[in-house]
């Protein structure tokens, strides 16, 4: 950088001079940018819902805010011979809508996996050279987003009846994933209705969802059963029916009510579901019963069944059948575990010192040890008092995490399907610990959004997933100061957000139409709101703001507008333009540091000004030639003869002189005392060009690095943008002089390019790349590496 110096107006004094430095620094630079009219900083205005007496412009419901209400009384019984669910239920449905509703809708989700669904007939993908057996089969299968399900058996679900409460069977009509119930009257506002239905499916291996895993060594199966009964649509005043089919990204969309359920299974079968068990004293044993009494009073899990009683039930399959009662109040849905493979280890603790103890649990295989007994349950806890300090107390009397398959999760009220197993030896990477360990804090605070925060999940994944996703972040640098989170940090969603356009769509998009699911639904809007947390608002402000929306829309069904209202409403953030850039388009961030121009006022100080003056001139000196003149050139002629010397061979142009002094004195008389101080202040104004060449606007944090070796953070609010979203110039001053500028220094706003952040620019780190050498081998995770290394020493000695 090249200091440039700039004069006072002696006409007008301060005022003036300070004037004309910053047309000079702050606008000429300008003129020589576009100027642009942008959109980025106006109100989202009509692209958000008119607010109404349902839901009111600061984002809470508003005085006629109305929800449905579904009880349901089931049995259901587990044929483990079969692998087939059969059950039937009574529903009780109650109509707080203004409207009378002539016909009913019901959920049939199991009926996705029918070879004529939605889901199957648009499945698209082309052939390859080299394809497995089920992939050929899978071709024309119905599949979900974790992958295709097993087509052996006839999928879907099978409806014995619909039945009114006085056993009349009722008009139905099934439209996939669908079923309308025609009620013979309209129901009224505040009035009810009672039907039966009963039915059976097949279940399939595990999916992701819901199924069961079945291990060859015993003949066993561990059954993970979910979605799995006839359940009421959402009706709300801002979709009527929420009855779009299910095609199988976009989960679901349920009504709250109370539930008792019956659940018979072979008699030697550990179930763990939605709820609390109510008859403990009929399905356990002695020994169990004890152990659930110590763990009522323990800090720490106590097994409830041990991994050797496991292995022991294991080996033989009981042909009596028991039945476990649940009851489960103020949920949207229901889900159940059953095994005799399950270990199972407990703990009721008083999470939030209020003297209520909750739950904590855990049911697994012997598969998932040592990993599941060590740190399921405290995990299950942690995640419930994390969780609870950013948003409300976990409410419910229970949390559960059980070990389904090796990898993904999923979430139902008060239970989860959790993966992360071990190797067979008992050893684990750090990957599958850290992954073990996020996936259950993921699917446990599940229990807060949607299950409790009942976001539309059909329409808008990003309000379940993407807001869970963040809490996951910060529940997770509360266990382990280390612990590297798969999403949430700006710097892990830069690859995303640099990807081709055509592979991307905003996060306000639809479920069933999102490419990247797990960038677009998770990692974007959990990088998002933490960049408001730690950049935009504050922790603060943010921290009030996001737990006011989740008490406010706590057991209702809040909806995107609601949520973006509500921050701003309890903020006084003005938060448009980071809801438009964020979620409603696909800009990428990337902020160019184009340019820093150096000024200093000219104090008109001869000594100072000739000192600079001179040195300028002396480092203009010295050039290659001159350099090698010196030598080149043993003596010149006005060296060799004097008489060719005068006046000038002697004078020096830097030198100040009694006239240079005299015009600097009269020059001070006519400064102000304010106008001398800020002479002698000695300040330098940096003029920084920045372009937003991603063009997302976002805050501008600039680190200063000064020549004394000090730094300093500069960070200005993203309203710098609101005149010219293209280009802008900022004039920083300072005491100091800087040697380097760097933008986003932190890696706080997922800029896509840090190449360009740096002035004066910093050399690109080198590509590396590695003589690749092909291993048959499975390389060891660092456990067995050390176990080996371990016994080698041990054999040595």
């Amino acid at each position: 950088m090249t200091k440039k110096r700039f004069s006072f107006m002696e006409s007008n004094g301060l005022k003036q001079s300070l004037l004309i430095m910053l047309s000079y620094v702050l606008l000429m630079p300008l003129a020589n940018a576009q100027s642009k009219s942008n959109r980025a900083f106006e109100q989202l205005g009509t692209e958000l819902p008119t607010p109404n007496t349902y839901r009111t412009g600061s984002g809470s419901p508003g005085r006629d805010y109305f929800q449905q209400k579904a009880d349901y009384k089931i049995k259901v019984e587990l044929d483990d011979e079969n692998q087939r669910i059969i059950g039937e239920e009574e529903v009780v449905y109650y109509n707080y809508s203004p409207d009378a509703l002539k016909y009913i809708w019901v959920q049939l989700d199991m009926n996705m996996f029918k070879d004529n669904s939605i889901n199957a007939l648009s499945k698209t993908g082309g052939i390859d050279e080299k394809m497995t057996s089920r992939q050929i089969n899978g071709l024309q299968a119905a599949n979900s987003v974790f992958g295709d399900v097993d087509n052996s058996k006839e999928r879907g679900y099978d409806i014995k009846y619909v039945k009114d409460a006085s056993g009349k069977p009722m008009a139905h009509t099934i439209n996939g994933t669908m079923m309308r119930i025609d009620l013979p009257k309209a129901l009224k506002t505040n009035e009810s209705v009672t039907f039966n239905i009963a039915w059976s499916y097949n279940a399939a291996s595990y999916y992701g969802r819901s199924g069961f895993e079945y291990f060859e060594e015993d003949g066993n199966y561990n059954y993970f059963i979910a979605h799995w009964f006839p359940r009421m649509c959402v009706y709300d005043d801002v979709n009527g029916w929420q009855n779009k089919q299910f095609v199988g990204s976009g989960e679901f969309a349920l009504v709250f009510g109370n539930y008792e359920v019956d659940i018979t299974v072979p008699s030697d079968h550990i179930v763990v579901a939605s709820g609390e068990c109510q008859n403990w004293d009929k399905v356990l044993t002695k020994t169990q019963l004890k152990r659930i009494e110590q763990a009522k009073k323990a800090t720490d899990p106590v097994v409830i069944v041990t991994q050797e009683e496991a292995i022991e039930n294991s080996k033989t399959k009981s042909t009596k059948k028991q039945t476990w009662k649940f009851k489960a109040d103020n949920v949207r849905d229901f889900a159940f575990a059953s095994s005799r493979r399950f270990i199972w280890d407990a703990m009721q603790t008083d999470v939030y010192g209020n003297g209520r103890k909750i739950w904590s649990m855990s049911v697994y295989p012997k598969e998932g040890n040592p990993l599941w007994g060590q740190y399921s349950t405290k995990v299950v806890e942690h995640t419930l008092k994390t969780y609870g300090k950013y948003t409300f107390e976990y409410p419910y009397p229970v949390a559960i995490s059980c070990h389904s398959t090796a990898g993904g999760g999923m979430e139902y009220p008060m239970i989860s399907f959790n993966g992360g197993r071990p190797e067979p030896d008992g050893t684990y990477s750090e990957n599958v610990k850290r992954g073990m360990i996020g996936v259950i804090i993921h699917e446990v605070g599940h229990n807060f959004f949607p299950m409790i925060v009942n976001s539309d999940e059909r329409q808008w994944t990003w309000m379940d997933e993407g807001l869970n996703s963040f809490c996951q972040y910060l529940s997770e640098q509360e266990w382990s100061r280390d612990f590297k989170s798969r999403r949430g940090e700006p710097q892990n969603i830069v690859s995303y957000m640099r990807s081709d356009p055509s592979m991307m769509q905003p996060i306000m998009t639809n479920s069933e139409q999102i490419i990247q699911f797990g960038n677009n639904a998770y990692g974007k809007p959990a990088t998002a709101l933490n960049i408001l947390r730690e950049t935009v608002m504050g922790r603060e402000l943010f921290d009030y703001a996001f737990k006011e929306y989740a008490n406010r829309w706590a057991f209702k069904h809040p909806q995107p507008a609601d949520f973006f209202r509500t921050m701003e409403d309890a903020s006084g953030v003005d938060l448009d333009w980071f809801w438009r850039g964020w979620f409603y388009t696909t800009l990428p961030v990337d902020q160019d540091l184009v340019e820093v121009q150096w000024y200093a006022l000219d104090t008109q100080n001869p000594e100072l000004a000739k000192a600079e003056e001179k040195a300028e001139f002396e480092k203009s000196k010295n050039t290659m030639a001159v350099i090698r003149n010196k030598t080149d050139i043993p003596q010149t002629v006005e060296e060799a003869d004097p008489k060719y010397r005068d006046f000038y061979s002697s004078y020096d142009p830097f030198e100040v002189t009694p006239q240079d002094e005299k015009k600097y004195q009269a020059y001070l008389q006519t400064l102000e005392p304010s106008e001398r101080e800020l002479m002698q202040s000695g300040m330098n104004y940096y003029a920084l060009t920045i372009k937003n060449k991603g063009g997302l606007v976002m805050p501008v944090i600039v680190k200063l690095e000064y020549e004394d070796g000090t730094e300093e953070v500069m960070r200005f609010p993203a309203e710098i943008w609101r005149k010219n979203d293209v280009q802008i110039t900022k004039t920083i001053p300072t005491t100091k002089r800087v040697k380097k500028f760097v933008l986003d220094p932190y890696l706080e706003i997922a800029d896509i390019d840090t190449s360009n952040n740096a002035f004066p620019r910093e050399p690109e780190k080198p590509s590396r790349f590695q003589l690749y050498k092909s291993s048959r081998s499975k390389a060891m995770n660092p456990m067995q590496e050390a176990q080996s290394n371990a016994a080698s020493t041990q054999g040595g000695e």
